[in-house]
């Protein structure tokens, strides 16, 4: 795909989490396409080593639950390349499960990976960005944190999502005037390992297809290109926003 000038990212320092395959990879491979320094981060060592490998990108390894392995990625980026201009803070997990059946580990691990990681991410990277005067963070929020899926149960996943984008929305109230501008992506279903496998689910395809507007899934450079633009200056007005990439999802 031809990037206009405006969403030129030349020698822009870029970290994606997540980075190792889905949304992630096909982002990293994107941003470097348009000229970024990408750092992908990753929870799964042997797959971010063979996806950075792939790339030509750094890879750095990390639990993103634990604070202070974020405050080190974000010292060791610093270090090696000056500056952090663009986090996409995108890992994340789901699981369906009756929310009767729901256990106290199950909340917590979905919350504890799709949220607070979230919130670890974009403070350690903000303040580099904070300290620098200027940056962009993306942070992978979901049409699930807008509405409530069906026919399949995932309370969890949808409240994590929906914690996203208030958090996404908080923090760019608080740093627009400092430089750092902060929104959200809500992709629909998108075809990544995620989505397939409930896609094997024929009542749960059906139904989902049937709501998209568009009768189809999406494919992740679709998401990747929307984050470019978030990540490039063609989106220099925009903070607090949350960006849907749906195929018309949340439009009925």
């Amino acid at each position: 795909m031809n990037h206009s000038a405006s969403t030129r990212l030349d020698n822009r320092v870029a970290i994606v989490t997540g980075g190792a395959g889905g949304i992630g990879y096909e982002t990293a491979r994107v941003l470097k396409e348009c000229g970024a320094k990408v750092v992908i981060v990753d929870l799964n060592q042997k797959k971010g080593e063979e996806a950075a490998a792939k790339l030509g990108v750094k890879f750095l390894g990390g639990d993103l639950t634990q604070s202070a392995r974020v405050r080190e990625i974000a010292a060791q980026v610093k270090m090696d390349f000056g500056s952090i201009d663009i986090a996409f803070n995108n890992a994340g997990i789901a699981h369906n499960v009756p929310s009767e059946d729901e256990t106290d580990d199950g909340w917590l691990e979905i919350i504890n990976v799709n949220l607070n990681s979230v919130f670890y991410c974009c403070r350690e990277f903000g303040k580099v960005m904070l300290a620098q005067g200027k940056g962009s963070i993306i942070n992978t929020a979901s049409m699930s944190g807008i509405i409530s899926n069906t026919p399949q149960p995932q309370s969890a996943y949808n409240a994590s999502k929906a914690g996203v984008i208030l958090l996404t929305k908080s923090l760019a109230g608080e740093w627009a005037k400092r430089g750092v501008r902060v929104n959200s992506i809500s992709p629909g279903y998108v075809a990544t390992e995620m989505t397939k496998r409930g896609m094997e689910n024929q009542e749960w395809c059906k139904e989902w297809l049937h709501f998209t507007p568009m009768g189809r899934v999406g494919e992740p450079v679709e998401i990747a290109n929307a984050v470019v633009f978030l990540a490039s200056d063609a989106s220099s007005y925009f903070t607090g926003s949350n960006l849907v990439v749906d195929g018309g999802y949340t439009c009925w």
